[in-house]
């Protein structure tokens, strides 16, 4: 095995149990840093593939804003993890079927065998220069960006006013 490879492993390894630290922790700030963790890891692996652009990015826009914005709301609406609610039977039924579509899914793969690799000796990488990138982000996504930005601020602001505790409201509930 070659340095790469095993790079590669204990990366997504690392991915993989840091996100099913986000899915079944109880508290929710633990959740968050488990999902920290896990955006740490992907952008390893993204480093790998020597795409060390996506790595910053995700870095960056993941695990720099999104990441301190979910702590900041969970820290902010006081969240704390509540006992676990009963199990019915539909999400019973959901959870087996999930099971199930998984073990099928991983069963075919193992069937058909690994995939072939296409060859690219001869292909040209779009998309490599960071000019590239630069000039489609303020050119042709400008618009998108800018309302993406402008719906996250809108969010950010709605659970702050709906956090926020008037007076006189305790006799509403």
């Amino acid at each position: 095995m070659s340095i790469g490879q095993i790079l590669f492993n204990l990366f997504a390894v690392f991915t993989l149990v840091t996100a099913a630290g986000v899915v079944l922790n109880k508290n929710a700030v633990n959740a968050a840093m488990c999902l920290l963790l896990s955006l740490v890891g992907v952008a390893g692996l993204f480093v790998g593939l020597h795409a060390y652009l996506l790595a910053f990015l995700l870095l960056l826009v993941y695990a720099g804003a999104i990441v301190a914005l979910f702590l900041f709301i969970v820290m902010l609406l006081d969240a704390r993890g509540d006992a676990r609610p009963t199990l019915h039977k539909l999400p019973i039924v959901a959870r087996v079927m999930a099971i199930g579509l998984i073990f099928s899914g991983v069963v075919s793969f193992a069937q058909r065998g690994r995939l072939v690799s296409p060859d690219l000796t001869g292909t040209v990488a779009l998309g490599a220069s960071l000019k590239l990138y630069a000039y489609q982000l303020f050119t042709t996504y400008l618009l998108p960006v800018q309302i993406l930005g402008f719906l996250l601020l809108i969010a950010m602001l709605g659970v702050i006013v709906l956090s926020k505790k008037f007076e006189g409201m305790e006799d509403i509930k």
